[in-house]
């Protein structure tokens, strides 16, 4: 690692709307405070800032919801979110808010330097839809209408949530306020665009090569793939960057600081990141620091932690914003992970599916290492280059088998035998240790490799191991045998002397994974709280063959520190996650009871002497001539990528034979995209050109549906040319 003298770690801020589940834990917060818990055990000046989001429509839709005003939700989500991460462990330095007159500041003034500069912005004239009864413009999500693609009646005007298809308002059949439930009408409005287009050529530059100005900015091969694979998507294909709007017709945001603006505010993705500014500037406050010490200068580590849905934000949005402002550094990397789901399927806050962090909380509320019991599942399976998925019996596994038979068990073995052996004091070291403990310090060093490299999940893993490494010593050594025969032989001091040195180095290597274990750990070696610095310290010692715990140390008392969920003599643990999958089975029975309902009552009544009515739904009769007009090709999945801020879309690239094509699909919540690559599919190829979300859409993948709602894809026999039509 470069050691920058200053490094700044931002989180993506939560929406102040409602509260957070386990998937929002996997991606931004627990990924980050695992980095910045080994910065600090490094000694690096570092600052992780985060805080609510609590401007846009959302923060005025929930409150609308919920009968009350904006501010009593970005209060009340605000408190419950913060209490949340704290109670997690999650460790910022600064937890803020946006709705604070420092951050009002702040975002206006880096409006006004763009805006006086000249060049970065546009102004447009545009109709947008508008209620009459509120006498208020209307943002996207306060419209809904009918979809065109597939008919439901309560789509908004950003996305169908039912097919998935990316909308415009006035794509919309019959729009209807949400406000009113009127019809609104259209009317001209002015806003402004940030000039995002004339920023793309240096943004592909840093992002494809990590060069800023001609000099190297940052390793680009340490990004991820889906990062830059999604940021050159967006500037290579297609018609490439566009100018986007920054300001919106609203009541609720921070006022743009304008004279001929009265009315409108900034816009959330505008004023949000700007949030990770104002947050460093009251930290300094609060700290007696310089806030531009951690914002300007080359020496700076800029990090942004975010879910994959936030990454054009974060990796050209903002980036082209302080580019242009001119004082700011820009991120070194944005580690973004993919999503988490929950026992198959997406987070549902509708449909109860998944669980809240501070549900979790109150609902193992007797579980002991609750908080690391979830930090060590999540971090485990944690969604860092593809999905992922939380399931309460790999929960069961993640605690059981590594945390308390691997992890546990050694520890408390080694402490107990040291007082077996030993009367509690570690014993001399008339051995070479050193080569005893090689392999055990190379597994040390992996960790720490891994987690400067952001490879949390296999840095998780590489502590087990030398937790493992612990175990198989002890076990080939075995100083209980050796006792029995020989209990002055030297075999049984020089075992437990080396098993202490392990045990010292998870005393530390934990602490960013398991941080409430962290401390128990030290407690049984009697050894002080972990400070800022202690893992360089250690590392640097052991390169000088200075041992974690010197001989002559007296340790602490034996204690379990992991009793077992699945424990036939104390079911009580077992139980409490019991309860979490019956809760879950019940939602199930509870859907599939819905949707038989609704296919009852959308079957056509069939006469009364009629047969029973085949449960599969057949559409409407056609003419062979209808068929005919369908071009059916067979072509090959060459690319596939999620399209952002569409949870159901998914971006393909097809090669037909004769051409390729890009193609968006409502597939997403089905198929992960790297399985996609290569697979033979049959394409509508004469299906009218659309644009969705921005991407025009030259055709269709067929897909088939199961009963459980389940697609897969319709392919043609194996070995068919790309091209070859369907009769």
């Amino acid at each position: 690692m470069t050691k920058h003298k200053k490094h700044l770690i931002t989180s993506a801020l939560p929406y102040a709307n409602g509260a957070l589940h386990l998937g929002h834990l996997a991606g931004a917060y627990l990924p980050a405070d695992l980095y910045v818990r080994y910065l600090r055990l490094l000694g690096r000046d570092v600052v992780w800032v985060c805080g609510s989001d609590e401007h846009g429509a959302a923060i005025t839709i929930q409150a609308k919801k919920e009968g009350t005003t904006p501010r009593e939700i970005i209060d009340k989500y605000h408190v419950l979110n913060k209490d949340t991460f704290q109670r997690l462990g999650i460790s910022f330095d600064i937890y803020h808010r946006t709705s604070e007159p420092i951050h009002y500041q702040t975002a206006q003034d880096f409006f006004s330097k763009l805006y006086q500069k000249g060049g970065e912005f546009e102004e447009r004239f545009s109709e947008q839809y508008y209620d009459e009864a509120y006498n208020q413009f209307l943002a996207d999500r306060y419209i809904i209408g009918t979809c065109p693609n597939c008919g439901h009646t309560e789509a908004f005007g950003d996305q169908c949530e039912k097919c998935g298809t990316a909308l415009s308002p006035t794509e919309l059949i019959n729009p209807r306020s949400t406000l009113s439930g009127e019809t609104p009408i259209l009317k001209a409005t002015k806003h402004w665009y940030f000039k995002l287009n004339k920023h793309a050529d240096w943004l592909r530059e840093w992002i494809d090569k990590g060069t800023l100005g001609g000099k190297q900015h940052h390793d680009a091969n340490a990004w991820k793939k889906h990062v830059t694979g999604q940021c050159l998507s967006w500037l290579n294909d297609g018609e490439g960057l566009q100018p986007r709007s920054i300001t919106r017709d609203l009541d609720w945001g921070i006022p743009v600081p304008l004279e001929e603006a009265k009315g409108k505010v900034l816009y959330v993705w505008f004023d949000a990141p700007i949030g990770y500014i104002s947050a460093t500037k009251q930290w300094a406050l609060d700290n007696g620091k310089e806030w531009t010490d951690y914002w300007y200068g080359d020496d700076v580590e800029l990090i942004h932690f975010i879910g994959k849905d936030n990454i054009v934000f974060h990796c050209i949005v903002f980036p082209a914003m302080l580019h242009a402002h001119g004082d700011f550094a820009l991120p070194r990397n944005v580690p973004a992970n993919q999503f988490l789901n929950f026992e198959g399927q997406k987070f549902s806050k509708s449909r109860g599916w998944g669980i809240e962090q501070h549900v979790y909380l109150e609902e193992f509320k007797d579980f002991p290492n609750k908080e690391d019991a979830l930090r060590w599942a999540l971090i485990r399976n944690m969604p860092e280059n593809k999905d992922s998925d939380f399931k309460w019996d790999e929960f069961i596994d993640f605690h059981d088998k590594e945390l308390a038979d691997n992890f546990g068990n050694f520890v408390n073995r080694v402490i107990v035998l040291t007082h077996k052996y030993f009367n509690g004091v570690a014993p001399e070291a008339d051995f070479d240790w050193m080569d005893a403990l090689a392999d055990a310090h190379r597994l040390a060093l992996g960790v720490h490799d891994e987690l400067k490299a952001f490879n949390f999940k296999q840095a998780a893993q590489t502590l087990m191991e030398l937790s493992s490494w612990g175990n198989t010593y002890l076990q080939e050594v075995s100083p209980w045998n050796v006792a029995k025969t020989d209990p002055d032989s030297p075999l049984i001091r020089e075992c437990l002397f080396t098993c202490l040195q392990v045990v010292g180095l998870l005393s530390v290597l934990c602490e960013p994974f398991i941080p409430f274990t962290a401390p128990r750990v030290r407690a049984l070696l009697a050894l002080p709280d972990l400070q800022r610095g202690d893992l360089e310290k250690m590392l640097e010692g052991l390169q000088n063959s200075q041992p974690v715990v010197s001989a002559g140390h007296r340790v602490g008392e034996p204690q379990v520190l992991f009793p077992k969920i699945a424990d036939r003599r104390d079911p009580a643990r077992m139980e409490i996650v019991d309860r979490q999958k019956a809760k879950l089975a019940l939602i199930l029975q509870a859907e599939a009871e819905r949707l038989r309902a609704v296919a009852a009552a959308e079957a056509p009544k069939a006469p009364a002497a009629a047969p029973a009515a085949n449960p599969a739904d057949v559409k409407s009769e056609i003419q062979y001539d209808d068929f005919a007009k369908l071009d059916l090709r067979v072509a090959t999945i060459l690319e596939a990528e999620r399209v952002p801020k569409a949870d159901k879309l998914l971006q393909l690239r097809v090669d037909l034979g004769f051409e390729q094509r890009t193609i968006v699909s409502g597939i997403a919540e089905h198929f992960d995209p790297q399985t996609l690559v290569g697979k033979q599919v049959l394409v509508v190829a004469n299906l009218a050109p659309r644009k969705l979300r921005g991407i025009e859409s030259q055709g269709m993948i067929l897909t088939a549906e199961n009963s459980e709602g389940k697609l897969g894809l319709v392919s043609p026999p194996e070995g068919w040319e790309n091209g070859s039509g369907v009769k």
